[in-house]
């Protein structure tokens, strides 16, 4: 566990779904926002291992991702 992830471990995270994951199951994405980082898990396994990524990277990431 990180620090981020310790910190988040007594508050309750909000989780979002990727708008691109279909109803009918298959590869889904969720992230939640902290302070200082946003976590990364796999919807269909909410309990397993998650990533911890920085606001900076994410935000570039993001900006990649949508081609700006």
């Amino acid at each position: 566990m990180n620090r981020a992830e310790r910190r988040t471990a007594t508050t309750e995270l909000t989780w979002f779904k990727s708008s691109h994951s279909g109803a009918e199951g298959g590869d889904c994405v969720e992230v939640a926002a902290t302070a200082d980082a946003v976590l990364i898990r796999d919807s269909k396994q909410p309990a397993a291992a998650r990533l911890a990524v920085g606001v900076d990277a994410w935000s570039g990431f993001v900006r990649m991702a949508v081609g700006h």
